[in-house]
């Protein structure tokens, strides 16, 4: 059975810098893409970034390009995303989320059927 287990999300001011954590278990991960979706208040669950747990590839949500990296640690079994610059916009529930294989869309949240609880970021401005 997956479980995901996100952390590290908090409260940071604008312009500052958070390192969300996944930490998956229950399978060997190797053909999983692992993705990072998020959800402001009164607005649907938006892809943020997905990374390909064997070759490392990426695919990123064009308006975080830049600003947002998301990478993995096989060994620790750890998917991470690094946000730097944040805005008051990135405010939302961040989940993690994973799928076995690599569905056609990957920013689509219906072509995941493994989700964690959930994190917390808040930025002020």
């Amino acid at each position: 059975q997956v479980q995901l287990v996100e952390s590290g999300g908090g409260l940071v001011q604008a312009g500052g810098s958070l390192r969300l954590s996944c930490a998956a278990s229950g399978r060997t991960f190797s053909n999983f893409l692992m993705a990072w979706f998020r959800q402001a208040p009164g607005k649907e669950r938006e892809f943020v970034a997905a990374i390909q747990w064997m070759i490392g590839a990426t695919k990123y949500a064009d308006s975080l390009k830049g600003r947002f990296t998301i990478s993995r640690d096989q060994a620790k079994n750890t998917v991470y995303l690094q946000m730097n610059n944040l805005k008051p916009e990135d405010t939302a529930v961040y989940f993690c989320a994973a799928e076995e294989g690599v569905p056609r869309n990957q920013a689509h949240e219906s072509a995941y059927d493994y989700w964690g609880q959930g994190t917390q970021v808040t930025v002020s401005s």
